[in-house]
């Protein structure tokens, strides 16, 4: 019962981060279902994008009023992102793809977009940037290095999705830089768009897991609702929070988790369940604690 309520109290942690960062949630997410709730791996990634894809979806809502997604880049970003994020669902479904591959293929992506963030808050200003975009963007990232660099979204797009739906990982740590680098837009556009992309790979993904899982409806829903209500609170506080600091923290706190994951499947890989021996197509269901008796 402990576990349940630190597991709430957690998702509200991750909509935190989603609502100061713009991102992170699903690289905390899973660690939360898998190892405090202790939900199969199996179950707990398509979990996983239903709640950042409903939380994603309800932060795009007040960045689509303010003008900062960009339609044509989404369509063009996303579409390829949702095909990938459906042939990685249906690739979780092969048996070689355990548990103990899917978390280390998520701790390696975690330790990946840790990395990205670290070098992007200790990256000097980009002089030839012009106010008032010198502020955002020279703090994250560089300028466009091609004139048709957009020609390459869509194959970036393809990986990005696959690894969405194998592990899980929402992607917004590479969509964001590739929206500025290839799509040639502003930081905050290039966030906002993101948000959108990141519903749609998590809808395009939970397609794909249909048939193969079957999640529990009141603890997915319970969570999304907790991680709803962070993501509103961290939308509030960013405004006063600085966010160079905020993120180069984040980044070395996502370093020290995707250690632990790997050390903890390393040493201690998952065991398979009754229910996980059986072939792919067979349901699974997601283990909840037991709730007290009213008694």
């Amino acid at each position: 019962m402990l576990s349940y309520w630190i597991g709430h109290g957690l998702a509200i942690a991750i909509g935190l981060s989603l609502g100061l960062l713009g991102g992170g949630g699903s690289v905390l997410a899973l660690p939360v279902l898998v190892y405090v709730m202790g939900i199969e791996t199996k179950v707990a990634i398509p979990m996983t994008l239903v709640i950042v894809g409903s939380v994603s979806l309800l932060a795009v809502i007040p960045q689509w009023r303010r003008g900062y997604v960009n339609l044509r880049l989404a369509l063009i970003f996303g579409s390829a992102t949702m095909m990938g994020a459906y042939l990685g669902a249906r690739l979780a479904a092969l048996p070689w793809i355990t548990d103990t591959v899917q978390l280390l293929l998520f701790a390696v992506a975690m330790m990946v977009a840790a990395i990205l963030m670290i070098r992007r808050q200790q990256r000097p200003p980009a002089p030839e940037l012009t106010p008032p975009e010198r502020s955002l963007e020279s703090q994250l990232y560089a300028p466009p290095v091609c004139k048709y660099c957009w020609l390459w979204l869509p194959t970036e797009g393809i990986g990005v999705g696959i690894l969405t739906g194998l592990v899980g990982v929402g992607g917004g740590f590479s969509i964001v830089p590739a929206l500025v680098l290839l799509g040639k837009i502003p930081m905050r556009q290039a966030i906002g768009t993101s948000l959108l992309i990141i519903t749609a790979n998590s809808v395009a993904a939970v397609w794909g897991y249909l048939g193969t899982v079957s999640l529990d409806p009141h603890l997915t829903l319970t969570l999304t609702l907790a991680a709803a209500s962070g993501s509103v609170i961290g939308s509030y506080l960013s405004h006063g929070i600085s966010a160079k600091r905020l993120q180069q923290g984040f980044g070395y706190f996502l370093i020290g988790i995707a250690a632990f994951v790997i050390l903890k499947t390393l040493l201690a890989p998952p065991q398979r369940s009754k229910s996980s021996s059986l072939p792919p197509r067979h349901y699974l269901t997601a283990s909840v604690p037991a709730r007290p008796s009213r008694t």
